[in-house]
């Protein structure tokens, strides 16, 4: 198992600086991770250090609440993808799924997709705010608006357990014969905690442990 090829290395931390998005991509580059993770304000700056390489740019978009008018968000990937972002990881609406109104989170993902038709588009569940039915609904919903990718956390709900076996399993299950991926992110620190999570179904891994995880001895 080469878990290098799983990770996209992550910083979305509020206080992160260029120095540190530089030293996020090179360590990206260095390492061989699938891609970094990073605030929208960075694309263009780690778009430039990765250039030549194989490192995926991915942003987050809609973050962290779920909680933009839709054409905000629309906005948001427009020039996300204008500053070359490869990758789009949004935020479901919390708000919609809770109450049931699976058309309102459907649309809201359909439309986002078709913004980028020819680029991944993971939609964050935030698994520790819902019940497992709730991810079932999620993931029927991101699987009717077209989504490429689940994923279970943005990493920012207090006191939150993040990438959990039985979710990331349950998320599997629930998408696997449509073809969507599953993004395991929030928490993920150690080597064993990643294999178990690509044992339970995740097909990419979301940490800013990256370097533990595949070279622990430093």
């Amino acid at each position: 198992m080469e878990l290098a090829k799983y990770i996209e290395h992550t910083l979305l931390k509020p206080t992160a600086t260029l120095d540190n998005i530089t030293k996020l991509v090179e360590d990206a580059i260095k390492y061989g991770f699938f891609g970094v993770c990073v605030n929208p304000v960075y694309v263009k700056h780690a778009k430039s250090i990765a250039s030549g390489t194989d490192v995926k740019i991915v942003t987050v978009v809609n973050f962290p609440l779920g909680a933009n008018a839709v054409d905000t968000t629309l906005v948001q990937v427009h020039q996300a993808l204008s500053d070359g972002a490869d990758e789009i990881d949004t935020v479901i609406n919390l708000g919609a799924l809770k109450e049931g109104n699976y058309k309102k989170v459907t649309d809201d993902i359909r439309a986002t997709k078709n913004i980028c038709p020819e680029n991944n588009l993971k939609v964050i569940l935030e698994t520790d705010l819902l019940t497992n039915d709730e991810i079932k609904k999620a993931c029927l919903a991101c699987i009717s608006g077209g989504a490429d990718f689940v994923k279970t956390s943005t990493g920012f709900v207090k006191n939150g357990l993040g990438a959990r076996p039985d979710f990331v399993r349950l998320m599997a299950q629930t998408v696997e014969k449509r073809g969507l991926g599953v993004k395991a992110s929030g928490g993920i620190t150690t080597r064993f905690q990643a294999k178990e999570l690509i044992e339970a179904g995740a097909t990419r891994l979301g940490t800013s442990s990256g370097v533990n995880i595949v070279n622990p001895q430093k």
